[in-house]
This record gives C-alpha cells, structure tokens and sequence, in this order.
C-alpha cells in the first residue's frame, strides 16, 4: 500500500496496541507512530514491537491530546486548580478557533507526522464525558448560594469571608463551565478535522464505544446510586454525538475517508495476576472494622486515621487494561450470558487492519450504523472459561477470595457478590440453601463474618459495609459507596433509608434478605429442571445451568430477572 505514515491515538492501550501489532504485521508501512498519555506506557509498547518489525519505525509520542502543547503533561486535576490555567482552558474551549487549533497539542502531533491514516482508539467519550459536570453543578450552585447569602448579610455582619466565598463561587463557575461535554467534543472533532485536511490524511478510523458494552438503559453496571446514572449516559450520549458529528465529517469535501468501529462487549484481557489495589491512582488498604449502633445520621467518609490500617489490599485480577481490573466476580458477572459479555482485542485490531486496507468488513458504523457493532463471540466465550479457571487457580494458592472491588460499579453489584460469596462458602449449593430457615442463614453468615477477620476487613474497605441480622449495627469501613453524595458527608437516617441503602450497596445479612435469596434460588432449580428433553431452546435468560452456586453467574442470574438488566442482541 501507499500509505508511509500512520498514527495510532491511544496507541500504549489494549486495543491500540494489538491494532499496531497487525499493521506492522500484514501493512508493513515504513513509520507507525503511536501516541498515548504516559511515556512509560509508549516505551512498554515500542520495545517489543521494534525488535518484532525491525523494518517498521516506530515513534513514540505521549501527553494528554486533548489540551494545549503547553499542557500536555499536566494533569486535569492541576490544570483546573490554577486560576490561570482555568482561563487559558476556557479560551481554548469558547474563544478563537485559530488561536485554538495552533496551541493544539493534537492538531500539533497531527501537522508533524503528516500521517497517511490516523487510527483513533483513544476512550473520547470517557475522557471528556466522565469529568463529572453533575458534582461540578452541585458544588458551584451550593457556591453561588453560599455568596449570595454572605452577600444578603453584609448589612448586619459583614465579615472578611467575602473574597474567599467569590473566588470558590468563581472557581466552581469555571470547572463546571469547563465540564460540558459538548461544547469539548465540538472543539476537539473540529480541530483533529482541519489537522487531517491540512496535511491530507487518506482515512481517519474511530474505535468508538456504546458506552454500555451493547447493554441498553436497562445496564445494572453503573457509575451511582441511579440506574441509569447520568453520569454513565452522559458517556453514551458524547459517544453518539461523536459518532453524528463524524457522519458530518465524512460528508465534508477535502475531509479523510471516515470510519468507526464500535466493539459492543467488554474488550478484554491483558494479563491474570495477583497484585495490589489502587483507584483513582491511589493505594486501597485494609482497614480494621468497627461495629457501631445505627443512629438518626450516617457519616460515609470518616478519617482513615481513624482506623486501624492493616495492609495493602491484594487480590487476584483480570486485567483488561483501560478498561480496568476486575475480580474472579466481577469478570464472571460482567462477561456471563446475558451481560455485557466480552470480545477481545486481537478481534478488533483484526477489523481495523482490514477496513485500513480498503475491505468491507460490514463492521463500519459510518456506513451501516445498525448493522456495524461488534457482537460477544465465540473465541471470547472459550477463553472466559480459561480466565475464571486460571483465577480460581490464584484463589486456592493465595488462599485470597476474589469477590469485588466496588470499583465496577454499581456497589449492588458488590453486595450482591458478596453476599453471594458468603451463601457460597457455608451451603456450597442452591440446595442446601433452599433447606434452611432464613434466620438461621443470617445468623450462620453473621457469626463467619465476625470470625473471619480477613473477610470482614476486605468486604468494609472496599466501601461495602456490612449490616447486622438485627438491623440495628453496622460493620464498616473509612468509606461508605452507597448512598453516594457529592453535596453532603453525612445523611440522615431512617428505617427507610436503611432499607434503600442496604438493597443498594450494603451487604444485607438480616432474615428477609435471605427469604428473597431463598425464593431466586428456588425459581433458578425450577428453571434447570425443565431443560431435559428440550435441547438449546430450553435455556433462558432463567436458566442458571449449575447446582453449585457460581456468584458471578448467581450475581447475572439477578440482573437477568430481577433488574432488566440484559442485552437482547
């Protein structure tokens, strides 16, 4: 092929990474230039790749491609804490379009490599849609608020306040300014368009996303108390616009050949290994529980000095990559039947190397949007059964449970895991639990909780609390999940609120939670007892094929039935 230069965009991630593999492989093109956010992530991708494809160069380009060259390497988190800074964003954002495009660290990389085709597999919609405008609205309304009344006030009292109160209300008026996602996704496709026009880019290929992995608004895997979150529909709304506004593109004269591939399933795996715990790039550790009395408020993040810190947390993963680490659990849930599922990444870079070399793979979303998704397939199912085989391998080695992190969100998922887990470990099987008092489970499960300081600890430091059969006592954590709040640290209590709270994402351990675990295991035998001369047909949504009690499977089962919560192509 012609091509001589082609830039990959989140080249150092999963997907990117094999999508560079197969075009060195089969295209062969004399310069791949692969740009991601952190040095060390191009360099961990180009070493191999360069002794693999001696005859391809390889460049490496890293920082955050969606703001000025002078802020490549700064964090959003910095950038938006400097007044300064903030100004500079927003002028880049709402001011001058050709002031904007020659600041652009994109449009920059862009007009130096001058590439043939620019393959795109940065997550778009995640970085621009999940900076939060929902907590970022809520903060600078209670600001405004907060200075307007300090404003009423200065008549009768005025005090020395009143700079401090205007510069937060300032502040939290420009992060949440900066927070819109439509007006970032505007400004970022006009100017990646111009870049490609300028230095004539042949093809332009998107590796877009759903933004639910296939699943509807019925998708149990949230980012909050809500289902849906806003904050997860916000991902599929920028994800959609995205691809609209790329249709736009591929209608625009002097404009590249547009494509975009969606994968509509879990992209994964990298790599199955026992390692540490971090979120939000910091360490999760283990904290030493404390039963306390339920009173009239709750306090969700109380001072980690507070607690006794044990260890860090460490505990058997699937790594997928951008997309995350996920436990024995998690994976089984999120990849079971009915779920999201999973595809892998060598798929995906095999489509793309084929629609860079001019094939109709009939997976472009530009040319057939209904038709172009990229469904669960049959190499990822096998391999599934390989992975949570291998993670049970780590479990009985390390003698460490892989249940859930609380990070995949929603904490129901958590709970209901663990909860899961907890049925798992005393009764083995569904039948065993069908036989028991729901009392009598609640105590047994409550009595190995207490025992089982390992256990316990894990479960409270996750941000999963663990309510006591009573109703009245809880086992907690620094951090509480559920309910989530950005606008208060302390909630109120009530009967009812527990009972909200407990479903959501607490570990429920009191009779009737088990009376309505009783009653699903109860409808999942039915279910397996009618498939008996009914072949393939017989197997449902309903259908939970094992007598042993598989949490992910248990878990997905809940999400099947219970919740609405699954895909239905």
């Amino acid at each position: 092929m012609s091509d001589k230069t082609i830039l990959l965009l989140g080249g150092a991630g999963l997907v990117g990474a094999q999508i560079a593999r197969q075009i060195a492989r089969e295209i062969r093109p004399p310069k791949i230039v692969i740009a991601s956010l952190y040095q060390h992530e191009v360099r961990d991708v180009i070493t191999p790749l360069e002794k693999e494809f001696p005859d391809v160069a390889f460049v490496g380009v890293w920082g955050d491609m969606f703001v000025r060259s002078d802020f490549t390497e700064e964090t959003r988190a910095a950038l938006l804490a400097s007044r300064q800074h903030r100004a500079a964003l927003f002028d880049d954002l709402l001011g001058d379009l050709d002031d904007a495009y020659a600041r652009s660290r994109l449009a920059q990389v862009i007009r130096e490599y001058k590439p043939d085709v620019v393959v795109d597999s940065i997550n778009t919609a995640t970085a621009i849609s999940y900076q939060d405008v929902y907590s970022a609205s809520v903060i600078a309304r209670q600001k405004i608020d907060a200075l307007a009344a300090h404003l009423d006030a200065l008549n009768a009292a005025p005090t020395g306040d009143l700079a401090k109160l205007r510069a937060e209300a300032e502040s939290a008026f420009e992060v949440l300014v900066l927070s819109q996602a439509v007006p970032q996704l505007i400004r970022h496709v006009t100017l990646i368009l111009r870049a490609m026009t300028q230095v004539g880019t042949r093809l332009y290929l998107k590796i877009g996303t759903t933004g639910t992995g296939g699943m509807g608004l019925n998708i149990p895997y949230t980012h909050g108390e809500d289902k849906p979150s806003a904050k997860l529909m916000s991902k599929t709304a920028v994800a959609f616009a995205h691809t609209g506004l790329m249709f736009l593109m591929a209608r625009t004269p002097g404009a590249p050949i547009v494509k975009e591939i969606k994968p509509a399933a879990m992209i994964g795996y990298a790599d199955i290994a026992l390692r540490p715990i971090s979120e939000r790039g910091a360490p999760v550790y283990v904290y030493r529980s404390r039963n306390e009395p339920l009173r009239e408020s709750l306090t969700l993040h109380e001072e980690t000095g507070r607690y006794e810190r044990l260890e860090k947390l460490r505990m058997v993963v699937v790594d997928t990559g951008e997309n995350g680490m996920f436990t024995k659990g998690e994976f089984e849930a999120i990849t079971a039947l009915g779920q999201m599922e999973f595809i892998t990444p060598e798929e995906i870079a095999s489509k793309v190397v084929l629609e860079i070399k001019g094939s109709n793979t009939g997976a472009d979303v530009i040319a057939a949007i209904d038709s172009a998704v990229l469904d669960p397939t049959y190499r990822a199912g096998i391999l599934r059964a390989s992975a949570l085989a291998e993670v049970e391998r780590w479990e009985e080695e390390t003698n460490i449970p892989s249940v859930a992190l609380g990070q995949l969100g929603p904490p129901e998922l958590s709970k209901l895991l663990y909860e899961a887990y907890l049925l798992k470990i005393r009764f083995r099987t569904l039948g065993r639990v069908l036989k028991q008092n729901p009392r009598k489970i609640a105590d047994a499960l409550y009595r190995h909780v207490l025992r089982n300081d390992a256990l316990r600890h894990t479960i409270t430091s996750v941000g999963v609390p663990i309510l006591a059969p009573d109703g009245a006592h809880l086992l907690r954590g620094p951090f509480i999940r559920i309910p989530e709040r950005a606008d208060t640290n302390v909630v109120p209590l009530t009967a009812r609120a527990i009972d909200q709270f407990a479903r959501k994402g607490w570990v429920d351990l009191r009779p009737e939670n088990f009376a309505r675990w009783k009653e699903r295991f109860a409808k999942m035998r039915r279910a397996r007892q009618q498939i008996r001369g009914r072949g393939s047909a017989a197997v449902t949504l309903e259908t939970h094929l094992a007598e042993e009690i598989r949490i992910g499977d248990v878990v997905a089962w809940v999400f099947n039935n219970e919740q609405g919560g699954h895909r239905i192509k």
